[in-house]
């Protein structure tokens, strides 16, 4: 299997909810996280307006894909994540809202901060302080600073350490713990 380049990051943190929150009424709603299904990959295709070929993320043996949905409807998938678990943190590969998550027009705010706590949660779950680490468009980093508490490594590297961590963690899990 050809090995593909690392893609640059470019998922928008649009607000950081205790869940994620309809943008009309401002209802909340607490969500769940789990990996992808071979079933679920019928649904998350270029087809249906997904941008990145989930099926191969999928078939890399190195890389967890990770979809979440809010719990009582499992059918219907927010969010979507390609992580690899390194030495020493998380690396998220990939990360995206579903189709009806993004623009003007949304549903749901905090989709995409949610699959990053978990991403952080996760690596303390491995043993790895809470780090995590992504390549970001450059348009991007600055945003990822503020919004997420994430450090500028150099290039388009950034990291998530374990303060970060916390934050995000505590405010999407906060009844979860790690």
């Amino acid at each position: 299997m050809k090995k593909r380049q690392n893609i640059e990051l470019d998922f928008f943190i649009d607000k950081l909810t205790n869940s994620i929150e309809n943008v009309v009424t401002g209802d909340c709603f607490q969500t769940e996280v789990s990996l992808v299904s071979t079933s679920d990959l019928k649904a998350i295709t270029k087809k249906n307006n997904w941008q990145f070929d989930w099926k191969y993320e999928h078939k890399q043996p190195e890389r967890e894909v990770y979809k979440l949905t809010i719990i009582g409807n499992p059918a219907i998938i927010q969010g979507i994540m390609c992580i690899e678990i390194k030495s020493d943190h998380v690396y998220m590969h990939l990360v995206e809202n579903a189709p009806f998550n993004k623009g003007k027009e949304k549903m749901y705010a905090g989709v995409a901060g949610n699959l990053v706590a978990f991403a952080c949660r996760l690596s303390f779950q491995r043993g790895h302080e809470g780090n995590v680490s992504f390549l970001s468009k450059s348009q991007l980093i600055d945003h990822y600073e503020r919004t997420l508490g994430a450090i500028h490594f150099g290039g388009r590297v950034m990291i998530i350490e374990t303060k970060s961590a916390l934050k995000l963690i505590d405010k999407y899990f906060k009844n979860l713990g790690l």
